[in-house]
């Protein structure tokens, strides 16, 4: 797998691992409010929904991880299985988050582009 795909992978683990305790443990927060979603409204409602989210993200960043381990140790098609698929996944996350609310586009692009560089490399 391409060097550039392997860096990206790493952003992209970087990325997801960031966002996993803002929305986790922190977004009761204001100023994280602000920055996952625009706005310092807070209903509690979501709350639930919040933390599931965040450890969703913890489990895509530990995914693209664990292709990047693979790669490195050798396991090529077990490390790019895992890399192209979780980079289908975030950018399919990142297209459905930015149709959803178009104000979120810089959370969108930051699920996304990652993702998508690696997918261009490697599939072009």
């Amino acid at each position: 797998m391409n060097v550039v795909s392997q860096v990206f992978a790493l952003i992209a683990a970087a990325i997801h691992l960031l966002v996993w305790p803002l929305e986790s443990f922190l977004y009761a927060r204001p100023q994280v409010r602000v920055l996952l979603t625009g706005s310092t409204a807070d209903a509690p409602e979501v709350r639930l929904w919040r933390f599931n989210v965040g450890f969703y993200n913890l489990f895509l960043a530990l995914g693209m991880i664990a292709g990047f381990v693979a790669l490195r140790l050798g396991h090529e098609t077990v490390g790019r299985t895992l890399v192209l698929y979780l980079a289908a996944f975030m950018v399919a996350g990142g297209i459905t988050l930015f149709v959803s609310d178009r104000k979120l586009w810089g959370g969108a692009l930051g699920q996304a582009v990652p993702g998508a560089v690696i997918l261009l490399v490697e599939l072009t």
